[in-house]
């Protein structure tokens, strides 16, 4: 039984019979062939139909009846694995002969021309024509378009920016030619004009059926600060952040993204001006609907810290339901001075509800009341009278604050620091963190505050201060300061004592700083002792006066004696 031949050994028999004739040397096939490639006219710019022989690395050899094979770039081929041995193609005869002898063939050259016409007709008429997207280059994307490839360029891929053209790749699309050049063999279309006629009839539908209170669906278009712009299929509608979430939102791509789709409810629609103004929080049940319910007062909840003003925290207990934690439901003890040094944006913490405003739509939370408030049993704890010890928390111009424990501070007044001597400043008896022995003075329990003191852990000297000095008394003093109308001096016993200027000997009233810097040694007389208005006040005068006294009361006796008539006198 004979075999069929295949394609494949039909197209090389022509090579097989051509070496067969330079073997049997009779030359016959070879002058047949000749004689039948040199009666055909070949023309260049004529199409030439040539059979595909083989494949040869990036070239594909054809058969167009010369007298040598044609070559062809694989490149040309639109689908390389659409390349069949045996099938027949349409090439455009470049060059008969180039300087190898080989013949010159184009088949993109040859698509192209077979298509023109069509091409032509096409942006002629404005139709529309499908093109399947076979790559993409620098600017845009390549298609086939009537199997030539057009260039579409990324202006005219869609009606808005595109995150990726990736999703095109392979889809075989509707355009529109918009530009063509037969010399230089360019095909330019676009997508965007197919799009934005079907928009414009999607715009006339729903431009006729919008009404406010209707749910649609669109498509997220544009981002801003401010909301998002939806194209509800050829009209486009505002949805602004505040309609996009009943909780709190610094930025609308925190819930939509570019191209995607989102169901909206039309909340204004602005026939004469087109205005389409859209909410998606409406597609949801009021947050605060049954507050009461989900929140009762007096019950614990869990929340996230969102913001912190100077007089509170804010708490997210659900998407568009914030509480407050006042400043002042912080602490029990301790004076919050800002919020920030209790909590921090982005904590979780447990509060209590104090009270609900569902009109004002207002949650009032607290902190302290998570705890036993210890100003209910502080007077208990230190009682007036009471000694204790505390550490220095803090030290002011007007007393020092004393941290007795843990959130229960007292105040010593710069009054009650010392029963004799004027503080001119808290800091300089105590330093912050020295601890410090002191008795409870007072309790303001209403108002949170301990008054404490120092000088009361010692009897007050001045009910005793006529057993250590008297009027008249010299006694030896170091200056302490100047002050404005005299000397501030240290006397025995951890008491002050006060020189007038006027009771200075020889001093300038106006130079006392720069006379006096302190510690200098000086006798005085004391003058004044005023237990009321603890007071004592000395004298440098009246010592020398009354030291001038005692030098001069000799001679004065001696004069007496000498006086005449002294003896009658006697």
């Amino acid at each position: 039984m004979a075999k069929t031949k295949q394609p494949s050994e039909e197209l090389l028999s022509q090579d097989h019979l051509l070496e067969q004739d330079d073997q049997d040397g009779s030359g016959e096939f070879r002058k047949l062939l000749e004689e039948f490639t040199s009666n055909r006219k070949f023309e260049e710019g004529e199409i030439v139909t040539g059979t595909v022989l083989r494949i040869s690395g990036e070239s594909v050899i054809v058969d167009v009846g010369f007298k040598s094979e044609g070559i062809v770039p694989v490149v040309e081929f639109l689908d390389r694995t659409a390349i069949e041995i045996g099938k027949k193609v349409d090439l455009l005869l470049e060059q008969v002969e180039d300087q190898d002898g080989q013949i010159v063939l184009s088949k993109i050259k040859a698509d192209f021309i077979k298509v023109w016409d069509k091409v032509q007709k096409s942006l002629d008429s404005e139709v529309v024509v499908d093109g399947k997207v076979l790559r993409k280059v620098k600017g845009g994307l390549i298609i086939d378009l009537l199997g030539v490839d057009a260039f579409l360029p990324g202006s005219q891929i869609g009606l808005r920016p595109l995150e990726t053209i990736d999703s095109l790749l392979g889809q075989t699309i509707p355009l529109k030619i918009i530009k063509i050049n037969k010399k230089k063999r360019n095909i330019v279309v676009s997508r965007r004009v197919v799009l934005d006629a079907d928009r414009d009839k999607q715009r006339a539908v729903i431009l006729a059926e919008i009404d406010k209170g209707q749910v649609r669906e669109g498509i997220a278009k544009n981002i801003t600060d401010f909301g998002v712009f939806v194209d509800l299929g050829g009209l486009d509608g505002l949805l602004h952040i505040t309609d996009m979430s009943w909780g709190r939102i610094s930025h609308p791509s925190e819930l939509v993204q570019i191209g995607q789709k989102v169901k909206v409810k039309i909340l204004e629609y602005d026939r004469e001006r087109s205005r389409v103004s859209l909410g998606l929080k409406q597609l949801t049940t009021h947050p605060w609907e049954s507050i009461e319910s989900k929140f009762p007062v007096g019950t614990k909840i869990f929340g996230k810290i969102v913001s912190i003003t100077d007089y509170g925290a804010f708490i997210e207990l659900e998407k568009g339901v914030e509480g407050l934690i006042h400043i002042s439901e912080m602490s029990w003890t301790r004076q919050v001075k800002h919020p920030s040094k209790i909590v921090s944006i982005g904590d979780s913490v447990e509060a209590m509800v104090l009270k609900i405003d569902k009109a004002e739509q207002k949650i009032s939370l607290g902190l302290r009341q998570l705890g036993p408030d210890p100003w209910t049993s502080i007077e208990a704890k230190y009682p007036i009278g009471a000694k204790a010890v505390g550490k220095v928390r803090n030290i002011t111009n007007f007393g020092i604050f004393v941290e007795l424990e843990d959130g229960i501070d007292g105040l010593i007044h710069i009054s009650d620091i010392s029963w004799t001597k004027r503080i001119k400043h808290p800091g300089d008896v105590v330093k912050k963190g020295d601890d410090v022995n002191v008795v409870v003075t007072n309790i303001d329990k209403e108002n949170h505050r301990i008054s404490l003191g120092i000088k009361q852990m010692e009897e007050d000297p001045w009910n005793t201060v006529g057993q250590s000095f008297t009027l008249g008394q010299t006694v030896q003093c170091k200056v302490n300061r100047p002050l404005e109308r005299g000397l501030l001096v240290d006397m025995d016993k951890g008491f002050e004592g006060f020189v007038p200027v006027s009771e200075l000997d020889k001093v300038d009233e106006t130079k006392l700083e720069e006379t006096f810097k302190g510690g200098e040694e000086m006798d005085l007389k004391i003058i004044e002792i005023d237990v009321n208005n603890r007071r004592i006040a000395l004298s440098q005068k009246a010592l020398i006066s009354g030291q001038e006294a005692e030098d001069i009361k000799p001679y004065l006796k001696e004069e007496t004696k000498e006086a005449p008539g002294a003896e009658q006198a006697q």
